[in-house]
């Protein structure tokens, strides 16, 4: 799997490419409501196509909404496919077998029963990520087991639990604690009461030591998110287990109505939604799920309030903000950089292109929005907004254009600022990377070259692979060589040292005799 920073350089490389033809897969929108979607352990699946420069080949398939990778969820079928019953139900068996072991009420249980445990048996175990009751311990006598787990590590189970690190499903980077608490005070200096945080348990965690700690705080969330083991720490009123790819509620109609109940309470006002997908997740099925949530909370509206917009903090990387905005005309990305605990590149306090790219994308006024100064963001009188201290005021643009925290310069000839790694091409009449394509990004197979098929379907895939395998072989052989050699070398030079410290010790017997 490529790193997050292969990712930014390919898209860097893609934005500045022009791209006659494109190939891969993509999620189908509009399919008909009259047939509904097979369920695979995650909920409703999403019908995708695959596309053959820029073409749509002719057949459809359904596949996971939440797993881009197939090792972690292997549903597939295709559109027109009609199973036997006894597929069907070797299908409803094996999703039922991967639902959590516990149901939500059971799990409410088992917390109400351990805080009122006294300290001295309060366990947690980390193999299997689970709260402990005393009858539970026998069972997990051989894994490694954290005791006296406080009311205070309750409070904050992203601190307890491993990070679910699939880039692709889950990707639970958690907010570092500038960011969050950043997100927190400027919540409640916008005046919102309550909080959707879909994908975000950290700022979830803070929102609720907030209210528990300062009497003046009325500010509450509610949690929605796929990570189950949640769960174990939070009441019905507090946490969803939700999949945000296809609006699909766990625990049924009864965690429908505790989020619709959250969204229309008071009307609707003072509301907020906060997300964090995964950085790996399609925008588009994204979008339609935020529409649903937006539609849920617009019933508690009247008719006088219906032009009205949900506000909303979407947490993305900077360059998906042409796919974001295609869905939200009204949003608006603000330069504050978000930072993660858990992610190597994602830091605060980096320059260049180590900065994070994570941004927030919203439909509120930026001028309303005040970023921290000693953190390096300042106000903009002409763009009436706060931006990043190298984000400088383009005449020519009338806006301050950097995206990615670096200074980016103006060309007269695209009319536009660009980034400052990027030149004019004459060839392809716009800016791009030095060593970009004129003839745009390569398609098709990176085995054999040909456009019709990728490398996982070449034909020629095993022969590459022995071809690979033969080249590590010969490429360790040399290395095990070299090693022996120097350890041979090293061994002869302790020999002819110890020979001559003998002969010397000898002559010296010699003379002295």
């Amino acid at each position: 799997m490529a790193t997050c920073r292969d990712r930014l350089a390919a898209v860097e490389a893609e934005e500045s490419s022009s791209c006659q033809g494109y190939s891969g897969v993509e999620v189908v929108l509009s399919s008909d409501p009259a047939t509904p979607a097979p369920l695979c352990p995650h909920g409703p699946t999403l019908l995708f196509v695959k596309v053959n420069q820029g073409k749509e080949e002719t057949r459809r398939f359904y596949a996971c909404s939440a797993c881009r990778d197939r090792k972690d969820c292997n549903f597939f079928q295709w559109e027109d496919e009609k199973l036997s019953g006894a597929r069907l139900a070797a299908r409803e068996a094996h999703n039922r077998s991967c639902q959590p072991p516990l149901s939500r009420s059971q799990c409410v249980e088992r917390y109400l029963k351990f805080i009122e445990l006294p300290l001295s048996e309060r366990k947690f175990c980390q193999s299997c990520q689970q709260l402990l009751l005393p009858d539970d311990e026998e069972k997990h006598r051989e894994h490694q087991v954290v005791g006296d787990v406080s009311i205070t590590q309750l409070k904050r189970p992203s601190k307890l639990l491993y990070p679910l690190e699939n880039k692709k499903t889950n990707a639970q980077y958690l907010f570092a604690d500038r960011s969050c608490l950043f997100l927190v005070d400027l919540l409640s200096n916008l005046g919102f009461r309550r909080v959707l945080c879909v994908g975000t348990p950290r700022l979830h965690e803070l929102i609720r030591l907030k209210e528990s700690g300062d009497k003046k705080s009325n500010i509450r969330s509610l949690l929605l998110d796929i990570d189950f083991r949640y769960s174990q720490f939070y009441m019905e009123d507090s946490f969803c287990h939700y999949n945000m790819f296809n609006h699909h509620f766990f625990d049924g109609k009864a965690a429908l109505e505790v989020c619709k109940t959250f969204l229309q309470e008071d009307r609707g006002e003072g509301v907020i939604m906060v997300t964090d997908p995964p950085f790996g997740g399609l925008v588009e099925p994204l979008a339609v799920t935020f529409k649903k949530l937006i539609a849920m909370w617009k019933e508690g509206h009247s008719q006088d309030n219906s032009q009205k917009e949900l506000p909303i903090f979407w947490i993305f990387p900077y360059f998906f903000e042409s796919r974001i905005c295609q869905f939200f005309p009204s949003f608006c990305m603000l330069d504050y950089q978000v930072d993660y605990d858990n992610h190597a590149l994602y830091k605060h306090g980096k320059t260049g292109r180590k900065q994070s790219p994570v941004r927030i994308f919203t439909n509120i006024p930026p001028n309303r929005i005040i970023l921290p100064i000693e953190e390096g963001y300042r106000f903009c009188p002409l763009c009436q907004r706060y931006v990043s201290l190298e984000n400088q005021h383009c005449e020519h643009c009338n806006s301050c254009t950097s995206k990615d925290g670096r200074k980016w310069n103006h060309c007269f000839l695209c009319k536009k600022c660009v980034k400052p790694s990027w030149i004019h091409c004459s060839i392809c009449n716009h800016c791009a990377l030095p060593d970009h394509s004129c003839k745009g990004p390569r398609d098709g197979c990176f085995i054999c070259g040909e456009l019709d098929h990728k490398r996982s379907t070449c034909p020629n895939i095993s022969t590459s692979k022995k071809v690979n395998k033969a080249v590590r072989k010969q490429k360790q052989r040399k290395s095990n060589k070299m090693k022996m050699e120097t350890t041979k070398g090293q061994s002869m030079n302790h020999t002819s040292v110890t020979r001559k410290k003998k002969r010397r010790e000898r002559t010296h017997q010699y003379l002295c005799s």
